[in-house]
């Protein structure tokens, strides 16, 4: 059974998301990369994704916007700068609403062992405050509702 989400911080500006999934790793892979796929599973599920756009290469843009039921609109954007299938994303990311302080970098490492794949996130901030607000926010909670939604999605997929 996969582990839940756990986070460390080395060094002052970075955050380290590791999750596994009981799942192959090309699945995992899949379901970050297809937005068919990840508006499926991205964020809080009484939010609305109304954004989804992946241009998944090297260079190519992507953007993601999810619509609270109050209104709210949480927007990122960035840049895939390496992606080697089905091993590493990097890519660039900033908020409309800047709430992480400026640009960040996050490469995320997918590996398989006996059928469960872990992926680490890792995430390099501006600056230390900037990584400092993110670790105090509620990032993590989110995450693990998401993760635990691509749990759901990936059971699904496997028993197709």
């Amino acid at each position: 059974m996969p582990e839940p989400l756990t986070i460390t911080t080395p060094g002052d500006r970075q955050i380290v998301v590791t999750r596994s999934f009981d799942a192959p790793r090309d699945l995992v892979f899949l379901c970050y990369s297809r937005p068919e796929l990840l508006r499926r599973w991205y964020g809080m599920p009484d939010w609305t994704t109304h954004v989804c756009e992946i241009d998944f290469r090297v260079g190519g843009k992507w953007r993601l916007g999810q619509r609270a039921p109050d209104g709210y609109e949480l927007v990122s954007q960035g840049i895939y700068t390496a992606i080697v299938a089905p091993e590493r994303i990097e890519q660039t990311e900033t908020y409309d609403d800047n709430w992480t302080g400026g640009e960040t970098t996050n490469s995320i490492v997918f590996t398989e062992t006996d059928g469960v794949t872990t992926a680490v996130t890792t995430v390099t901030y501006a600056s230390p405050e900037a990584r400092a607000a993110a670790a105090a926010s509620p990032m993590a909670t989110g995450m693990e509702i998401g993760f635990k939604r691509l749990d759901t999605l990936l059971a699904a997929e496997q028993h197709h």
